[in-house]
């Protein structure tokens, strides 16, 4: 990074707009360059400062489908106001849109316009089972998988849905969503205002009866949060009965191993633990959230797993995002230079485990899981597969492997995307040059020498005239006690 020197310290933002609620953290990362002098620089994050967390406000729509865009501006531009803090001093940052916010009709006019605004931002809407990643990364599960060596299961619940992601050693086991969440009745006046159909389908499946206009004590109201916490355990269990499906999201749980610790994270947790008791959020008295929370601390199901308490409750979101940039040797790499310069790439690791043939029968499982996590709308958002721990490799192998990547990379929902290749060894050249001697249909940018993992975005710059190609790595970080 070569004007490293000034830049010491960095101040970055993290924006979550969700289905209920959007916050703002601006925070202070030092910097250092790790690599000795003669390496290729990688700079990581020292140290972490919030300089300033916002009040929880609730998300502004204009209706059911649509974000009131020009209200989440209003909300940045006085926080950041609030803040005594220029949009210009921020160097760096994350605006991330999760839950249902994600799938209204303008989410993605909604990116162009924050990442106008926000300058060098990482922008991203973030799919079920990628909210659930970045959640458990806040609320502090995934760093204790690491410390633990047990699976840990992060369930952050919020205004819209309960978001499960199971970790163990730091390695993603599986995801599941359900319609599980504060929101899903909301009360006025002490009477019922609004039911959500998932809610509504499973008290029909079950035989009861609630209306708009109901009493907020009836007896369908208190079965809703029990039979809610009870499915909950269910699914760590991996006992889904056949009445659970009205509250599924997507696919059932799909990690192999028996969950040993759960973490609560998200608006519900946060009623379970009161992390933020010195906020007073009325907000929170008109929905079956505080039930929700009673229910699942209660139930008896759950008694059977580890409890731990997450380091973030409401605020298990993003500070911002950290960068590193790294410049790579135009020589060693394979990029198409028409494609470039390429912005917010996210990354999905793919471990080899040091054996292809093992590595190969999962490899097509992988690029389907990252279609899952970043493109859950099939829009055609593109991303980068993170090829680690690779064997040694022949001339054949390397033929076998290129032949795999182009058949898999075929059953993307937008296949004629470049393929964008990062290797951990220094395959770039031989892999991407195989690629292009296939003659695929695709363009191959194929870079190797840089750090990463699933959850990162990089972008990949413009070929310089020294033949350096500049590459930025952008990782998600959270506040860590």
């Amino acid at each position: 990074m070569s004007n490293f020197n000034k830049h010491e310290t960095i101040i970055s933002a993290g924006i979550d707009i969700g289905t209920s609620t959007t916050k703002l953290i601006i925070s202070r990362f030092s910097l250092r360059n790790v690599a000795g002098a003669t390496h290729v620089p990688r700079i990581e994050i020292t140290d972490k400062e919030i300089l300033y967390k916002s009040p929880v406000f609730r998300t502004p729509l204009q209706d059911a489908v649509t974000i009131d865009v020009a209200g989440v501006q209003q909300i940045i531009r006085s926080e950041y106001n609030k803040a005594g803090i220029q949009p210009s001093q921020i160097e760096t940052g994350a605006v991330i849109i999760t839950g249902e916010t994600a799938t209204k009709r303008n989410a993605s006019e909604m990116l162009h316009l924050l990442s106008d605004e926000a300058g060098d931002f990482l922008v991203a809407t973030a799919g079920p089972d990628l909210e659930g990643i970045i959640a458990a990364k806040g609320s502090g599960s995934y760093e204790w998988s690491g410390k633990s060596g047990q699976v840990v299961a992060n369930i952050d619940i919020g205004g819209g849905t309960a978001n499960i992601a199971v970790f163990k050693d730091k390695q993603l086991l599986g995801t599941c969503t359900m319609h599980i969440g504060g929101r899903l009745i909301e009360f006025e006046n002490g009477i019922v205002r609004t039911i959500s159909p998932p809610v509504a389908r499973l008290l029909q499946d079950q035989g009861y009866s609630l209306q708009v206009g109901d009493p907020q004590n009836a007896p369908a109201v208190s079965f809703v949060t029990t039979y809610m916490a009870e499915a909950v355990a269910r699914m760590l269990k991996k006992e889904v009965h056949a009445q659970d499906q009205v509250l599924l999201l997507g696919h059932e749980p799909n990690w192999l191993q028996s969950v040993d610790t759960i973490v609560f994270s998200g608006g519900i947790s946060e009623c379970m633990y009161h992390h933020a008791t010195d906020e007073v959020q009325e907000a929170q008295y008109n929905d079956i959230g505080i039930q929700l929370a009673e229910a699942l601390l209660q139930n008896k199901s759950l008694q059977h797993f580890t409890w731990q308490e997450p380091v973030e409750t409401v605020r298990a979101t993003v500070l911002g995002a950290g960068t590193q940039t790294t410049e790579i040797s135009g020589a060693t790499i394979q990029v198409a230079p028409h494609e470039l310069p390429l912005k917010n790439i996210p990354i999905y690791q793919y471990d080899f485990e040091e054996n292809l043939e093992t590595g190969l029968l999962h490899f097509e499982d992988a690029v389907q899981q990252a279609v899952t996590l970043y493109d859950s709308a099939k829009e055609g958002q593109n991303f980068a597969l993170y090829l680690s721990n690779l064997p040694y490799l022949g001339f054949r192998d390397v033929q076998k492997l290129a032949k795999a990547i182009v058949q898999i990379m075929n059953e993307r929902p937008c296949p004629e995307q470049p393929i964008i290749l990062v290797i951990q060894s220094d395959h770039a050249k031989v892999i991407g040059q195989t690629l292009a001697a296939l003659h695929v249909k695709q363009s191959i940018i194929c870079i190797d020498q840089i750090n990463v993992e699933t959850g990162d975005y990089i972008d990949i710059g413009n070929a310089l005239t020294s033949g350096v190609v500049p590459v930025v790595v952008k990782t998600l970080t959270f506040h860590t006690t």
